[in-house]
């Protein structure tokens, strides 16, 4: 038995290490850059792009059939040698707008040369995807002023900075600047749309705010713009430095240096320029926002708001969970109405997560949030407020989801606390609630924090009950910022768990999708690894402070 017990234990461990070490070391080398791969084929096709990965397999009879001359030999002599395998490799090719591809797999046998390319760059876009190609020309105005890779680099490398400096500058115009002016706008549209709620349309309240809506829309308008032309003014600055570049077959693409995110000759990097691209690619992941449908760029926004998400399902989960097991345990008689609701809530613990999310949907947003939107935001109507997903609403919603965990865990806490200890108390005159208070709640705080980790550990990784109750794709601002009043419960948000499943499942180029995963997964495993670490050094903090010992 004690053989069995400890295998199990091992067999356990091994495969919780194998699980992590699988994800670490997939997540950790994602963004590590690889070199570019130039393949000619023996029809005369060429390629170039990143090996994403290999195989060996099996070919079908039909497959060899077709094939004649050097590729026919090839082939042969690889199954001679292979115990009748193929090897074939997935390669990133990149290009999507001129070939309508993202990878290709080619087999060993149909490349009759392959090279790396000493100047063969990567460029990393803001949309399309990433482009492989050759510096061919940099031009400004149109005039080509370098037409030998190494001036080209050279040009790139002066400009590109200071273009990215006004694209930087132009986005927070068009997310900042212009969002500020819209929501004044839209401000001083629901202050009308109020008074005519009120007092009615063409009486004289409606005719003096219909007058200051007018003179408001009108500065507004004149600031709105005032920044349209400062973005015009930064986009022709931009559109006047292009990089033209030559793909493997030949064919021409002139990228302006404002989309292009960055650029490295994959083959001429030293390990430490290498070192700095990896870098460089992780501050992005961490700090940007997505593009690309998810696939490209940074995740900050589902960074955020798991963390806003998490936080506010523990301050709304802990306390409603710690006043019903307090109640049962200390104030309740026994009887069969405790023992049903204790059968209760142990069912609620196995009921399916998606369950709880149909119930936050129709009680939270369906039910509550429109009847909060016909008493406080009625102006907005038909356009919901709080009848629709949102952060405060999923955190009740995994709330709910985690009540039992944390009910039963302090349960628990509460029992192993000596009687001896609550027979101390009232023989030196405390009461019930004083007892309770300063006797039994700081011994049990360590168990009760136990029940929150568990509950933080489940709420954040849960995916299905968010798809209905707020996260979504892309959620352009956070619910925590600097605009008055600063928290915004209603808006929806992004998640990790959702990210993971958005781009593991929902997205457009699944191959190029398919490392973020792991990488996203690596990060959503450390990021509940923080929490739960800060809670537990909370809870052994707790536990030395209030030693509990039987008298």
């Amino acid at each position: 038995m004690v053989w069995l017990t400890g295998g199990g234990l091992v067999l356990a461990l091994v495969m919780i290490v194998g699980l992590l070490s699988y994800i670490f070391l997939q997540g950790i080398t994602t963004l590590w850059p690889v070199p570019l791969v130039k393949v000619e084929m023996h029809d005369g096709t060429v390629h170039m792009g990143e090996v994403t990965r290999e195989e060996f397999y099996v070919p079908a009879e039909t497959e060899l059939e077709g094939l004649t001359g050097a590729a026919a030999a090839a082939a042969q002599s690889e199954m001679a040698g292979d115990e009748g395998q193929l090897r074939r490799r997935l390669f990133r090719t990149g290009n999507f707008d001129l070939s309508g591809e993202h990878f290709n797999w080619i087999n060993d046998y149909q490349v009759a040369d392959q090279t790396e390319p000493q100047w063969g760059l990567v460029v990393e876009r803001l949309s399309w995807g990433r482009f492989y190609g050759f510096p061919a020309a940099f031009e400004i105005d149109g005039e080509r002023l370098a037409e030998t890779p190494e001036k080209v680099w050279a040009k790139f490398q002066q400009y590109h900075h200071e273009v990215r400096q006004r694209w930087e500058a132009r986005r927070k115009l068009e997310t900042h600047a212009i969002g500020k002016v819209n929501r004044e706008l839209e401000e001083a549209r629901l202050a009308l749309r109020e008074v005519e709620m009120k007092s009615g349309l063409e009486s004289e309240a409606w005719q003096r705010q219909e007058g200051l809506f007018s003179r408001s829309e009108e500065e507004i308008g004149g600031r709105y713009q005032e920044i349209r032309e400062n973005i015009r003014q930064l986009d022709a600055e931009n559109a006047r430095y292009r990089m033209v570049l030559t793909t493997a077959d030949g064919k021409e693409k002139a990228l302006t240096l404002d989309e292009i995110v960055r650029a490295y000759p994959a083959n001429s990097l030293g390990f430490f320029a290498r070192l700095g691209v990896y870098f460089s690619r992780w501050a992005e992941f961490l700090l940007d926002d997505p593009r690309e449908a998810n696939s490209e760029g940074g995740i900050f926004p589902a960074i955020f708001g798991t963390i806003v998400m998490t936080l506010l399902m523990s301050l709304a989960v802990v306390p409603f969970g710690v006043m019903a097991a307090l109640y049962i345990r200390e104030y309740a008689k026994g009887g069969p109405l405790i023992s049903a609701v204790r059968i209760s809530i142990n069912n609620l613990a196995g009921v399916p997560s998606i369950v709880f999310g149909v119930f936050g949907l129709g009680f939270f947003c369906y039910l509550t949030g429109a009847g909060i939107d016909e008493l406080f935001f009625a102006a907005k109507l038909p356009n919901p407020t709080y009848g629709k997903g949102g952060v405060l609403w999923a955190a009740l919603t995994l709330a709910l989801l985690t009540l039992p965990v944390v009910i039963v865990a302090t349960e628990e806490a509460l029992a192993a606390v000596p009687n001896s200890m609550r027979e101390g108390s009232y023989a030196c005159g405390g009461s019930k609630w004083q007892t309770i208070r300063r006797i039994v709640m700081p011994r049990a705080l360590p168990g009760i924090m136990t029940g929150m980790i568990l509950a933080m550990a489940r709420g954040a990784g849960e995916v299905a009950p968010l798809m209905l109750v707020g996260a979504v794709k892309i959620a352009p601002e956070l619910p925590l910022d600097g605009i008055f009043p600063y928290i915004h419960p209603e808006r929806s948000f992004m998640h990790l768990g959702f990210h993971i499943y958005d781009l593991g499942f929902q997205s457009q180029n699944s191959e190029a999708a398919k490392p973020m995963v792991f990488t996203t997964t690596l990060l959503l495993i450390a990021l509940i690894f923080l929490l739960n670490t800060l809670a537990v050094r909370l809870r052994t903090r707790l536990r030395k402070k209030f030693v509990s010992a039987a008298f």
